[in-house]
């Protein structure tokens, strides 16, 4: 009798790249295991007029997935870690960090080579807190405008002419084979990435124990160590994928440097930490890192986003 593995995920092209390339991975470990997608539309795709921030909540393109495992219609759901909350409903857990892709983002403009070369008042699209404060902060001139959708429907706006050049993630652009699409990536140093930005995760029933196992091998651990990092000072600043948080780490030598920072919606305000430890210390780092950003006035800040 063939194994049979269900995977449930978004209906997204990048969302179904992301399920093929678990599924590719999981038949090349087991010979034998038959791998069905089961694509679903989650909120966050459906509300596509009003800017993540706005619409409030934490796990907006997940919690359908997730209702699918607790149901059994799915053994597994895979996700961009970008867009996992800490916490997870009781029953379900992470079981896999895949290695990481390029974390960073990319200007895209027909017109414009880099975020330098933009004219001022120019039109910028993202739905993106994170990248609109880091983004307002280095060019104020900048016209910041929603742009929500899929990577396809982003493209799609922007060569209609409704922006002078959109944000977008190098790794997605990069798994539809769009790379061609980049202007220019972006340095950390204009632009740090989202936590967990450019990785994939798979969650499944906690006490699924023939899944884990199967699943278990596409763990990699550099990039278990540098995401738990991110997310960690992620949870204690108690923010989600709609907040200004950004948290990028990386592994050398033993050890895990992680960069921080919290920036107002208007880029007025842009909060730095940095900090390194063992790969077994991550989550009193991201903690620390959290804490030295509160007390700079991260709380105010994201306080004030939380409530508008």
């Amino acid at each position: 009798m063939t194994d049979i593995l269900r995977v449930a995920t978004r209906k997204s092209p990048l969302a179904l790249w992301q399920a093929e390339y678990v599924k590719q991975a999981l038949q090349a470990l087991h010979p034998t295991l038959s791998v069905e997608l089961v694509p679903m539309t989650t909120r966050g795709d459906k509300i596509l007029d009003t800017a993540l921030s706005k619409i409030g909540g934490k796990g907006l393109f997940i919690k359908e997935l997730e209702h699918a495992l607790l149901n059994d219609q799915a053994d597994i759901a895979v996700h961009s870690m970008k867009d996992v909350p800490m916490e997870f409903p009781e029953g379900l857990c992470l079981g896999v960090i895949c290695e990481r892709e390029n974390p960073f983002d990319a200007l895209v403009s027909n017109t414009f080579i880099s975020v330098d070369d933009l004219p001022e008042g120019a039109r910028l699209g993202t739905s993106s807190l994170r990248r609109a404060s880091q983004l307002q902060n280095y060019r104020p001139d900048l016209r910041i405008l929603n742009c929500r959708g899929n990577v396809n429907t982003r493209l799609a706006k922007l060569d209609n002419g409704e922006y002078d050049a959109i944000i977008l993630a190098v790794a997605g652009l990069k798994r539809l084979a769009m790379i061609d699409r980049i202007s220019q990536q972006l340095d950390s140093d204009l632009c740090l990435p989202a936590p967990g930005q450019g990785a994939v995760g798979i969650e499944l029933r906690a006490d699924d124990e023939r899944t884990q196992a199967l699943i278990s091998p596409l763990n990699h651990d550099d990039t278990i160590a540098c995401v738990g990092a991110e997310r960690a000072l992620n949870s204690a600043l108690q923010g989600g994928c709609q907040v200004p948080i950004a948290a990028y780490a990386t592994f050398d030598a033993g050890m895990v440097h992680l960069r921080a920072r919290v920036a107002s919606p208007d880029g007025q305000t842009l909060l730095l930490a940095d900090g390194s430890a063992e790969a077994d210390g991550v989550q009193a780092l991201g903690q620390q890192l959290a804490e030295q950003l509160l007390a700079q006035g991260a709380g105010d800040i994201l306080q004030a986003v939380y409530g508008a």
